[in-house]
């Protein structure tokens, strides 16, 4: 049985023809047998040792869902009496890594390890002789939540239905297993998930998010990182100005790794995969970069570029807008059953928008969000924000109340708050606000957003038009509108057309 890489790495190559690579390319990415390392030799036996779930974020034909089969097989003939279950974003996905692990077991491809199977192969359930066994489990609560076992590999997490995933959660358990010579192990029971990351603030961006928190192991790999061997037949640069397609992203490196430690993706068909796709594209499914953004209303925000305020980045705009401001102002979108959004923001004397705060509420009176909005949002480690010039909220807002008699706008007027609002269509509102996030002059971007707004800088990610009606302009309603539509507000007053200029500072 391997007990250290170096073995381990041996027996892929002696008994399953394996050389799987070592090192990453990319700085601060994993290598896949980095991944199989700690999947099979066990967190419990490195620094890693608290923690026994793993995510594995890895490019479009990166090769994770092979190697969670190589993985799973390592552990039915090496763990004996160990349960695996594998599970898929569809059942489908969970057939993709179960076929590669019944051609591992193939008789004509390697059968020693298929003399260890007890019985037949089924379409759904793999069992060795030793007590191991592997089962498929469906995409659906019934499924899940009758399992107990020590490890589940989850592939194309980003799939899945997200109470599904709160089921998986409960379904391992700790267990004694028999190693080869006849001593015993514990296997911790553990998680795996492996997928590409499809779209923000999906489930794989949660979790990728709770291991850069310490609570699961990260391994991280795009295409650079499992590139095949680059031979002479392939020149970084021709003497000209045109470099290789793929000099951006490997600077030569790929001819710099041993070709017995190369990955399993030619030269020529990274390229021709690039010459294929958009930028986008390319970042999100082969480069692990970002999830894509191609249905978001927000596309050029962008946490790097337009957040401020955050631990370790500067500035951190808070004090030097207090002191110089020329105009503060609040945007408000309603809601009781859903959320009231406020945000209040100053702008500087370079017309530059600062959104420095907001209130984020459900189920909240319309008289405690304005007795708030009167404190300035001071609360613990906040102090009071000034008084906004003018509070933009929705054109709904002047619709009277039946219980109370008076309309959202005359409250806001009576507390003297300055109720704003224009009647110009959702499309002209983003775009406004898109034009302060990247202008097309190409000029530094006109609206920054603090860390603290949270909820603002969610809806700015995930907002998003419907997947299904690629024509329509309308966004989807949700819980994502909320802040988006309070600053639509905002910057569609603060922006709105106007017969003159006084003094340029609105």
């Amino acid at each position: 049985m391997p007990g250290t890489p170096d073995e381990l790495h041996a027996w892929l190559i002696r008994v399953l023809g394996l050389r799987i690579p070592r090192r990453a390319i990319t700085e601060g990415h994993a290598s896949p047998f980095e991944y199989l390392s700690w999947a099979f030799l066990g967190p419990e036996q490195g620094p890693d040792r608290p923690l026994c779930d793993a995510v594995i974020w890895a490019n479009r034909g990166g090769g994770k869902t092979f190697l969670g089969a190589v993985a799973t097989a390592l552990d039915l003939i090496f763990l004996g009496g160990v349960h695996v279950r594998v599970l898929g974003g569809s059942l489908d996905q969970s057939r993709r890594m179960y076929a590669h692990l019944r051609r591992l077991f193939d008789p004509d491809r390697h059968p020693d390890l298929a003399s260890m199977v007890r019985g037949r192969i089924t379409e759904r359930r793999l069992c060795l002789t030793n007590g191991s066994e592997v089962e498929l489990l469906a995409q659906s609560q019934t499924s899940v939540r009758g399992t107990r076992v020590q490890k589940i590999r989850c592939d194309e997490v980003d799939l899945f239905d997200p109470q599904v995933w709160d089921a998986v959660q409960l379904a391992t358990r700790s267990a004694q297993v028999q190693l080869p010579d006849g001593s015993t192990r514990t296997v911790r029971g553990s998680i795996e998930c492996l997928s590409t990351m499809h779209v923000p603030h999906g489930v794989m961006h949660s979790l990728v998010q709770e291991a850069r928190e310490g609570r699961r192991r990260l391994f991280r790999w795009g295409v650079i990182d499992v590139l095949g061997h680059c031979g002479p037949e392939h020149a970084c640069a021709d003497g000209t100005d045109s470099p290789c397609p793929l000099w951006n992203e490997c600077r030569g490196r790929a001819k710099a790794r041993p070709e017995d430690r190369a990955g399993h993706i030619t030269i020529e068909d990274a390229i021709a995969l690039k010459r294929r796709v958009s930028l986008p594209v390319w970042e999100t499914e082969m480069l692990t970069r970002r999830p894509r953004r191609s249905h978001a209303v927000f596309p050029e925000f962008a946490r790097a570029v337009h957040v401020v305020g955050e631990a370790g980045r500067e500035p951190d705009a808070d004090a030097t807008l207090r002191a110089g401001a020329v105009l503060w102002v609040a945007g408000m979108d309603f809601g009781m059953r859903g959320a009231t959004a406020i945000l209040w923001g100053a702008l500087d004397r370079r017309g530059v928008l600062w959104i420095l705060d907001e209130r984020h509420m459900e189920g909240v009176i319309l008289g405690e969000h304005v007795a708030a909005m009167q404190r300035g949002l001071e609360r613990p480690g906040v102090p009071a924000w000034p008084r906004p010039a003018w509070t933009a909220i929705d054109p709904s807002g002047r619709s009277v109340d039946g219980q109370t008699g008076l309309s959202a706008h005359e409250v806001l007027k009576r507390a003297e708050l300055r109720p704003v609002y224009t009647n110009e269509g959702i499309s002209a509102g983003i775009a406004q606000v898109r034009a302060r996030l990247a202008p097309a002059s190409g000029d530094t971007p006109r609206l920054f957003v603090h860390a603290r707004c949270v909820k603002l800088i969610e809806a700015l990610e995930r907002y998003s038009y419907p997947r299904h009606d690629p024509l329509t302009e309308k966004p989807e309603k949700g819980e994502f509108d909320h802040a988006a539509d309070a600053l639509r507000y905002l910057v569609r007053h603060l922006d709105r057309p106007r017969p003159q200029a006084a003094s340029g500072l609105y």
